[in-house]
């Protein structure tokens, strides 16, 4: 059964979402992320996604305050990206009560200093950013593209010991118009013992059906919840059947 990972966006210590990761197509949804945080816990959750959309822009970790107070308020497993930089912000985030980090861009520009963190912290705690536009990688809060690919950018990775990837096809993400399932096939018939975490344009349960009916381990959402387009107890109720 896929896993389900409800996601949090901040930026100005709100929760938001962006389309297709432009900061001049922001909605705010909640003034606290820690309360949405809570209403997860409550319908059953036990995994959150929070993206620190200020820290992605401005290269360095910003909502460090509203992630600590998540995870003190709830006992959710919390994975934190954004921001993520330096040993001070990946010392940071867990200190802050991150479980796991997602990290992209240095992944791209500092492969030296990401393979140290997976060295230091364990594939269990590192999940490799691969967000993509275009077939190329985006990096620095998807306002840059690189020159990598992404399968050869993944097995680098893979090879190395990588096991947690989440891939954000940016085209879909926050546009609600369906996740892109060939793309995430197409990771898994390359690596199939990935646990690849899909993120992008999920609209409503049936999107989620069909990534669990191609064999995608786990999938992050947040757009769909905020517009209720998901029901989260009939979702919960759906996987726990």
């Amino acid at each position: 059964m896929i896993e389900l990972i409800p996601a949090i966006d901040i930026i100005d210590g709100k929760c938001v979402r962006l389309t297709k990761g432009d900061y001049d197509q922001k909605t705010v949804y909640r003034d606290s992320p820690a309360e949405v945080a809570k209403e997860f816990e409550d319908t059953g959750f036990r995994r959150l996604h929070v993206v620190d959309l200020d820290g992605a822009k401005s290269k360095h970790i910003v909502n460090s305050p509203v992630l600590r107070r998540i995870t003190t308020e709830t006992n959710l497993l919390v994975d934190f990206g954004g921001g993520i930089k330096t040993d001070d912000d990946i010392e940071k985030a867990f200190t802050s009560g991150a479980a796991m980090v997602t990290v992209g861009s240095i992944a791209v520009t500092e492969p030296e200093l990401f393979m140290g963190w997976l060295e230091k912290y364990g594939a269990e705690r590192i999940i490799l950013g691969a967000d993509v536009r275009h077939g190329k990688i985006s990096i620095n809060g998807w306002k840059e593209d690189s020159s990598e690919d992404l399968l050869p950018f993944l097995k680098k990775y893979v090879d190395a010991g990588v096991r947690n990837v989440l891939c954000t096809e940016i085209s879909k993400d926050g546009t609600l118009a369906g996740p892109a399932i060939d793309l995430y096939r197409q990771i898994m018939e390359a690596y199939p013992d990935l646990h690849l975490i899909a993120s992008g344009g999920v609209s409503s349960k049936e999107d989620i059906i069909a990534l669990d009916a191609a064999g995608i381990p786990a999938v992050v959402f947040g757009k769909a919840i905020y517009e209720g387009k998901i029901n989260l107890k009939e979702l919960w109720d759906w996987q726990n059947a």
